[in-house]
């Protein structure tokens, strides 16, 4: 027990190494430590909703069903902003550096957006928590500015905390490309032009038009160009859910202040269409992009090799697949009456289809550049890397056989969409590969501290991957009954389903401990602390010399 307590004190290691973090290491940590607490709220919701829904009768005395579609609206976007962007964002603000092998610029700019979107993420998660502000993640119109249901200034604070976190993500947009672009104080001038021609993939393009001996060499690694065309569709998404929550601001301030807007003066398709136009750019855009980019990072750092197998065709699908997330979103709506036929036929069925080319060769092109570097060792990053391709496999081929007119009439607005399809994608395809990334870079983040137990990332692998597929399994059962997803049914219709979800949901918990322990515990109360203190060293540093 002594023991115990000394490692959870002072980690794995007590040799001083997390005293001498660069500053860039610690940003990168900082958004590692919220991403755990804000996956850690994701899991609880989830967990909540699972067992209302396996045993309603009962719970919704202790949590009612305004406080459950409360939980409903703020767990998708815990989950994608409060536990992914996080992750994310501090991961490619230290791998953009580490790659381009220069500073990042506006270190000062990218703290900024650390703390607006950890505050962002919060704001909104206690405003629906106190106010049960619960028009559904999906915010259809007129549900935000219905005041019989919901009251304005609960709703407020819910778009205001949203509003922080797409400032944060605008502020993510534009360090990204000036530190690609911009030369470092005392070095040769650098072609910004050039870089962000080859980041964006506009010189690969020109390349298909020019003879063999007139072609331009890639400036910027393979990930970098993934990060740079990921964000394109980051910058998109927070213009148009900016514009969306400016737009319900109106209404629900006008509210407050005795003005009654009228909301049929906003058109419901017409905003529909707006609004999944911006939120396909984080499902079917950037998570898609920012996915394959990392694939290739994880292939290349798992395998050795500086070049992923058929390197110039995955530069191509990432461009692809940035055209793609523009033109996708009418899947969304192929069961709206309203909605033209075209757009249903062109955007919800025929691009969508591209999407099984673009993410399938991504997972062949990975999957070949590990087969090509047998033998590998079984490391946590490499069956995490593998869980990740298996989720998007799954949830890919999911996704298409919903994205389909006839099929999407059965499985629209059902159990379905939110199991096999969202849940692994985010859950097993998503999440796991990001576990991939935490368990490849800890070392390097932490100067080289190792996981305080190889034995628990097995009981993590094996618990999250089991409970991911196993409760998007059973929601997708409980969809193809006729299980409708905003729906909670008293009558015991689905009960059998949902109570086996809910125990594959408790598996998925179990993961999340695993993990959370052995980080703690790798780190140490003491580093998490050490994390939070200002660096005494350069912030043009990336790693300690």
């Amino acid at each position: 027990m002594i023991k115990f307590i000394n490692t959870l004190i002072n980690g794995n290691e007590v040799n001083g190494r997390l005293s001498g973090l660069t500053p860039l290491q610690k940003l990168t940590l900082r958004f590692a430590v919220v991403s755990l607490l804000y996956y850690g709220f994701a899991v609880i919701e989830g967990m909540i909703m699972r067992l209302i829904l396996a045993s309603p009768n009962s719970l919704t005395e202790l949590i009612p069903e305004h406080q459950y579609f409360a939980i409903l609206t703020a767990h998708p976007l815990v989950g994608i902003f409060g536990a992914t962007y996080t992750l994310v964002f501090g991961a490619f603000y230290f791998a953009l550096p580490y790659l381009m092998k220069k500073p990042l610029w506006g270190f000062k700019a990218a703290s900024w957006s650390f703390w607006l979107i950890t505050i962002g993420v919060f704001l909104f998660w206690f405003a629906g928590f106190l106010s049960h502000y619960g028009p559904l993640y999906t915010l259809y119109w007129p549900l935000p500015a219905d005041f019989n249901q919901f009251g304005p200034w609960g709703g407020t604070f819910f778009i205001l905390g949203i509003a922080l976190v797409m400032v944060a993500s605008i502020i993510f947009v534009v360090v990204v490309f000036k530190t690609i672009a911009y030369t470092p104080k005392g070095w040769e001038k650098q072609p910004g032009g050039a870089l962000l021609a080859s980041a964006l993939g506009v010189s690969g393009l020109a390349n298909l038009f020019c003879k063999k001996e007139n072609r331009k060499s890639h400036k910027v690694p393979l990930p970098v160009a993934a990060i740079a065309r990921g964000s394109v569709d980051v910058f998109l998404n927070a213009g148009i859910i900016t514009f969306t929550g400016v737009l319900i601001l109106v209404y629900l301030v006008g509210h407050i202040l005795g003005y009654n807007l009228q909301n049929s003066w906003i058109d419901a398709l017409l905003y529909k269409n707006m609004f999944w136009w911006g939120l396909d750019l984080i499902a079917d855009g950037l998570v898609l992009i920012f996915v394959a980019g990392t694939w290739y990072l994880l292939a290349m750092l798992i395998t050795g090799v500086k070049n992923v197998y058929m390197e110039n065709v995955a530069r191509a699908l990432l461009l692809l697949e940035l055209v793609v997330s523009w033109t996708v979103w009418s899947h969304h709506l192929l069961s709206d009456q309203a909605q033209p036929l075209m757009l249903k036929l062109v955007s919800g069925q025929f691009v969508t289809a591209f999407e099984l080319i673009t993410q399938g060769l991504a997972l062949f092109i990975s999957l070949v550049t590990l087969w090509n570097a047998r033998p590998l060792k079984w490391t946590p990053e490499l069956k995490f890397f593998l869980g990740g391709l298996l989720g998007f496999a799954l949830a890919v081929a999911a996704g298409i056989i919903q994205a389909d007119m006839g099929m999407n009439r059965i499985l629209h607005n059902t159990q379905w969409i939110v199991g096999p399809h969202v849940h692994v994608a985010v859950l097993i395809g998503l999440t796991m590969t990001l576990y991939a990334v935490v368990y490849k870079l800890l070392p390097v983040l932490t100067n080289g501290l190792n996981i305080f137990s190889v034995k628990l990332t097995s009981w993590h692998f094996w618990l999250h991957l089991l409970g991911g597929i196993g409760m998007g399994a059973f929601m997708g059962m409980a969809g193809l009954k006729g299980m409708l997803r905003r729906t909670i049914y008293y009558n015991g219709e689905f009960d059998i389903f949902m109570a086996l979800a809910a125990i594959a949901g408790a598996a998925l918990l179990f993961a999340y401990l695993a993990y959370f322990f052995n980080l703690v515990l790798t780190i140490g109360i003491k580093g998490i602390i050490e994390i939070f203190k200002p660096s005494k060293l350069p912030k043009e540093q990336i790693l300690p010399e």
